[in-house]
Order: structure tokens, then sequence, then C-alpha cells
């Protein structure tokens, strides 16, 4: 059997843009040759995705893949879940979801966005079972029943010029949505919990200065935080006997 000779940009890898704060962060499938040979997302001529984040409002201006790296100014991530670059989703085999998806997974714990958007209705069906779900849900553009780290899962059809199972004003309107719903979360995320766990005894982020519990209160009849004075002077009945002597 003929050894199968490796496609030239099959070693080729996609930077991801991410960075703390991003309040969503949208999961291609896999990068296809374009993008691979690019080095930027979503690159193939007849894909439709950058238009369609434009035309929904998730971005206020048009851009193409090559503003991918601005996406965080805008609160939007971008990474795939399949590392590996190739001409379609049809040679990628169930494993590669699987693994992609460790990696994933520890993507989203670090970053800690509101919303996670599959960009292909793909990916969810193939992770049903790692995402909580007893049985193979119906798959439809839109929230989806699962949280992850926190993270609400969302699912856009994919923008390929390939998928004929959406007609473009369908994934124009699960677009919408995705940006109706980003409208509704706080314009920034901070990279610390909402909430400190607090220490044992004590308020949240409260800090006892050294000595003492926080907060603590002079006594009275002295200035709160000076020392008390000190002298060398003997008693004044002492100081009699010791001139006698």
């Amino acid at each position: 059997m003929a050894k199968r000779e490796t496609p030239a940009y099959e070693h080729l890898r996609l930077t991801d843009a991410l960075r703390r704060g991003v309040r969503v962060i949208l999961v291609g499938i896999n990068p296809g040759v374009m993008s691979a040979v690019t080095g930027h997302h979503f690159a193939g001529p007849t894909n439709r995705f950058w238009g369609l984040l434009y035309e929904s409002g998730i971005v206020p201006e048009p851009i193409t893949y090559e503003d991918d790296v601005r996406l965080p100014e805008w609160g939007i991530g971008m990474t795939n879940l399949v590392a590996r670059p190739s001409p379609g989703i049809d040679t990628l085999k169930p494993q590669e979801y699987l693994e992609g998806w460790k990696i994933l997974e520890k993507k989203i714990a670090r970053y800690r966005p509101a919303i996670v958007a599959f960009v292909g209705v793909t990916m969810y069906r193939a992770l049903w079972r790692v995402l909580g779900h007893a049985r193979a849900p119906q798959v439809r553009p839109g929230f989806q029943d699962a949280t992850i780290h926190g993270a609400r899962m969302f699912v856009l059809p994919n923008p390929s010029g390939r998928n004929a199972h959406f007609q473009y004003d369908e994934m124009l309107e699960a677009f919408r949505a995705l940006a109706r719903a980003i409208r509704t979360l706080p314009r920034n995320r901070s990279d610390k919990p909402a909430f400190a766990e607090a220490p044992a005894g004590g308020p949240a982020n409260a800090k006892a200065p050294a000595g003492g519990p926080a907060n603590a209160k002079a006594p009275a009849g002295r200035p709160r935080g000076d020392a008390p004075r000190k002298t060398n002077a003997l008693p004044r009945d002492r100081r009699r006997r010791a001139a006698a002597s």
C-alpha cells in the first residue's frame, strides 16, 4: 500500500485570537487550506463568516479575515476545535473532536467567557456526551442546554459556502441572536472572580495589621495608631528618697 503523501499545508497552525476579558469565544471546527496558508481564520473566498459578523451587529465595522487579531478589541475571542487544517471536515476523525475538546475546555477555564459559540452544528453533535447530555439532543442554532465553566453554549450555522443546510437569511438570524445575547452582557469582564473567598474568621479582602485584627480600635485617651510614650523618670516618692540618701 502506497504511503499517503502529507500535504504541504498540514503542518501549519493558526494563532488563537484570545486574551483575558473576552466575553465570547467563537470556535471554528478546523482551519481550511486557505486559512492555513494565510494564517488567518475563516479566510476561504466563499466563506460568509466576516460578512455575517458585521451585518448581524456582532462587530461595529466591516472587517475581513486579515482583521481576525482585532476581535478581542470588541470582547470576542477566536479559536478552533481541531488544529489540523484540511480541505473539508470529512477527513476529521471522531477522536480528533474529542482531543480538541480537552484543549478547548482548558481555554474556557482560563479565559472564562460568558458565551462559547460553536460555528458549526457538527461540533455540538460530535461532543454532546462530553457536554453533559444524557442522550443526543436536537441541535438547532441558538443557546444549548449546557454550561461549561460558567459559559453558556451557543451554536451558529457553519458559514462555509459548502453548507447547503442553511440559507443565508437563516445564518444571519442565528448571528443576530448571538449579537442580541452579547449586548446583554457586562461591557467589561474582570480577570478576577466577582466574589473573593472570605478568609476564615473575617470578611472577604480584609487584611489585619501585624499584631492585631483588621480595623482594631485604639485604646481610649490615645490617638489611634500612636504608640504609648516611654519615659525613664522615676516616680515622685522614689525621687525624694534618692535625693535624701
